[in-house]
């Protein structure tokens, strides 16, 4: 419902078909709820993320895969989201690399459907690769629980490191990762652009150089693909001339031998991974986490992976179809539903509760659009589970 505040259990204390869809005796009050949470050990963590792949690779009906020279290849998108927890006192919290106070985990979401795999807590002041390759191999581990499709890993400049490209070899999963220039100069690889890449006039006094080179890395035996992006511009978008010449480099990390037009298209989209941190931050409203204590808050990021992943379920399933039923007509038709939406149209939805011969039953409006969709969702789950 996006409320991850210890209060927000007040309102369902009294509510018996809460208790009864959750198999409670009892519904904890805002105190109770904190403390059994606090008191949780990380045991709960490898639980979460296991039944977490278990749902998404007996639920969804499909994990989308995005095609290449080599075949489909399912995106694994990993990246760093901060959460701005600004004049707080939790533990954790400290300078992000946005510039507030707050945490900064990182997320890692599978398929073209944007499934989360596996998510981790971390201080705002850890940089985004410590850790990250035990995320890595953990993540790799789980996505390949769920699919058996080759998978195609994207990371961005901060994540460049020999060490993940060793693992997603060693694991045989296919990379884009954008490198970091570090000391590297623009010059010098301007002057590799005019030599090996092709260049392309995309306006005037603006020139685009494209093109691919391999570099041996320590420890990989077979040399690793460079594909470069190069602009030089002389001048700009405003048709001011400048004196000197601007060049923007970006080059990148991969496995792949697709066209370096389409190897650029592939990284670009890694950007809808931020799409995905929206919906958590704002859609279910987890950016400021409810406990002091950073433990206890890793535990409320990681339950709010399987709620996420509930939901996301709840939107593909209503976009399938099936069993004659049809979309209301005020929906445009879609590949993905946001969270938010999901929320609002499916979990927000008034019903009607009445008992029978000791049996619930759960009844919606005449004129409801949502009664056939929920009837198919409810089918789906109940068999799959």
């Amino acid at each position: 419902m996006g409320k991850p505040d210890y209060d927000a259990i007040e309102p369902f204390r009294n509510d018996a078909f809460f208790k009864n869809s959750l198999g409670l005796a009892n519904c904890p009050s805002s105190p109770t709820l904190r403390q059994r949470l606090d008191v949780a050990d990380g045991n709960f963590d490898t639980i979460i993320k296991q039944e977490s792949a278990s749902l998404i690779k007996s639920t969804a009906h499909q994990i989308t895969p995005i095609t290449t020279e080599k075949g489909p290849l399912v995106p694994l998108d990993i990246d760093v989201s901060p959460f701005d927890n600004s004049k707080t006192k939790k533990e954790g919290v400290s300078r992000t690399y946005k510039g507030n106070d707050g945490f900064a985990p990182i997320f890692s979401y599978l398929g073209c459907e944007g499934f989360l795999v596996n998510v981790e807590l971390r201080e705002g002041k850890q940089h985004c690769q410590n850790g990250t390759p035990d995320f890595l191999r953990e993540t790799i581990q789980y996505s390949k629980q769920i699919t058996t499709t080759p998978m195609l890993l994207r990371l961005d400049s901060g994540n460049d490191s020999i060490e993940n490209v060793k693992i997603s070899i060693d694991e045989g999963v296919d990379f884009i990762i954008k490198r970091n220039l570090r000391k590297e100069s623009k010059e010098q690889w301007f002057d590799i652009a005019k030599q090996h890449g092709q260049a392309h006039v995309a306006r005037p006094g603006k020139t685009v150089y494209r093109g691919s080179i391999y570099r041996k890395l320590p420890d990989i035996e077979k040399p690793v693909r460079i594909v470069f992006d190069i602009i030089e511009r002389k001048i700009d978008k405003k048709g001011q001339t400048l004196l000197m010449p601007e060049i923007e480099v970006d080059t990148y990390w991969t496995s792949l031998n697709d066209p370096e037009s389409q190897m650029i298209e592939l990284y670009h989209d890694h950007g809808t991974a931020e799409q995905f941190h929206s919906e958590l931050k704002s859609d279910m409203g987890l950016e400021r986490l409810p406990s002091k204590y950073f433990k206890t808050n890793s535990l409320i990021v990681l339950i709010a992976m399987l709620s996420y992943n509930m939901l996301r379920l709840c939107g593909q399933e209503s976009l399938q179809g099936s069993n004659g039923t049809q979309r209301p007509a005020f929906r445009k038709k879609a590949f993905r539903r946001r969270i938010r939406t999901v929320i609002q149209d499916l979990i927000y939805l008034a019903s009607h509760i009445t008992s029978h011969s000791k049996r619930a039953y759960m009844s919606f409006g005449r004129y409801c659009h949502w009664d056939d969709i929920w009837q198919q969702i409810y089918m789906r789950f109940l068999v799959t589970l």
